[in-house]
């Protein structure tokens, strides 16, 4: 089948939308000209419905078939950026200092919009497309806010279907892990308040920069002699704040960091270590020690049956020797887990040419990419609501 007509005849059009939303990113939550562009561009398309402002600057559109069997298929894509400075050097480099689409949600939601002209021009399906751009993914809990919002109550949705882009070298190649395939994460502020002294006396002090760093050394055990060597945990201390002059001794010492699992049972274990560390510390050292976990994202769980139902709908696409459901889990995580818990669904990767890395100050979006993934995402669509023979 290929890149579908509609989407291949926008392809330009669609590359100078992902251009701009490159030039102009925003952190989460604030969205305001993303979700503008976004919502323009849905009703100049055509679409039957669009709501704006969902969780502060998410959008939900909805397209209705040619026929309506009552079911309804969700496809979902972020819009936020990250706080990193860009150093790609592309003529169309982030005008926001301070601010870059180093993860690629500029093209995800790009190629929503591409999947949004289709079916808004095609209309071969039977049932509703909703189509959801979510703001602040990265971390911010933009999932979660549309959730809490009332978005599938307001816009049921019988399945879900995510994507991301995958900077491997190999464009135009998908693939999916099935079941739990991207890690749930906490995120974790650990304060040390000491006693603050001059830094040529230390007796008088009860210094929280030693303490910080022996607490740091003891976090790495909890993976190591805690954890089964079979299940998967990663904690990452990143960063510590402590002082600011040569020859003082600081009262306080700032931890901050990350927990990764795919168990609920895992996560559990590794939160009270870490809580019962602080405790420990805090006697031994006579000082006080508080520790605040937050639970930021979910394991991502894709249902198996939908992620076949999703390759075969990228195999029409790219071709079936392009697709495949053995993508290894990652310890990364993503909030459309969140979303995938509240209705089932599946997240697929796409590939493209790069290999900088995600959430690098130069990674490249190969912009060939964009009708590849916009295809993808109106072919599955399609295929979940098939319209009646005859």
């Amino acid at each position: 089948m290929g890149i579908l007509p509609v989407i291949d005849a926008a392809t330009e059009e669609l590359t100078e939308i992902f251009k701009d939303l490159h030039e102009h990113p925003e952190i989460g939550f604030t969205e305001a000209r993303t979700a503008k562009v976004v919502a323009e561009k849905l009703r100049a398309y055509g679409v039957d419905e669009v709501h704006e402002g969902i969780a502060k600057t998410g959008v939900v559109a909805l397209i209705k078939g040619k026929s309506d069997s009552g079911r309804r298929v969700g496809l979902r894509a972020d819009m936020d950026a990250l706080p990193i400075h860009e150093e790609t050097n592309l003529p169309y480099s982030s005008k926001n200092p301070g601010v870059m689409h180093a993860c690629g949600h500029d093209g995800h939601t790009t190629m929503l919009l591409g999947a949004a002209k289709h079916l808004a021009k095609t209309r071969d399906f039977d049932g509703t497309a909703v189509l959801i751009f979510q703001p602040a993914e990265e971390g911010l809990g933009g999932a979660r806010g549309m959730l809490a919002e009332g978005l599938f109550d307001k816009f049921p949705c019988d399945e879900v279907y995510g994507m991301h882009n995958f900077p491997n070298g190999a464009p135009g190649k998908l693939g999916i892990c099935k079941g739990k395939a991207m890690a749930g994460a906490s995120f974790f502020d650990i304060k040390v308040q000491g006693k603050g002294s001059h830094a040529a006396m230390p007796q008088q002090s009860r210094d929280p920069v030693v303490i910080a760093s022996a607490l740091v050394a003891q976090i790495q055990t909890i993976v190591s002699r805690n954890v089964a060597p079979l299940d998967s945990c990663v904690i990452s201390v990143t960063q510590i704040h402590a002082g600011s002059a040569y020859n003082v001794v600081p009262d306080t010492a700032i931890l901050a960091g990350t927990i990764r699992y795919f168990k609920d049972e895992v996560y559990e274990m590794a939160a009270e270590r870490m809580t019962a560390l602080c405790d420990g510390f805090a006697k031994a050292y006579g000082v006080e020690i508080g520790i605040d976990l937050r639970n930021i994202f979910d394991v991502l769980v894709n249902d198996a049956d939908l992620s076949d139902a999703y390759l075969e709908a990228a195999a029409d696409i790219v071709g079936t020797e392009n697709v495949s459901d053995g993508i290894e889990p990652a310890t990364g995580s993503e909030d459309f887990a969140d979303m995938l818990k509240a209705v089932p669904g599946a997240y697929i990767v796409v590939g493209h040419s790069g290999t900088v890395p995600l959430h690098n100050p130069g990674f490249f979006l190969d912009p060939e990419v964009l009708p590849v993934g916009a295809s993808v995402m109106a072919r599955v669509l399609e295929r979940r609501l098939p319209l009646a023979a005859g």
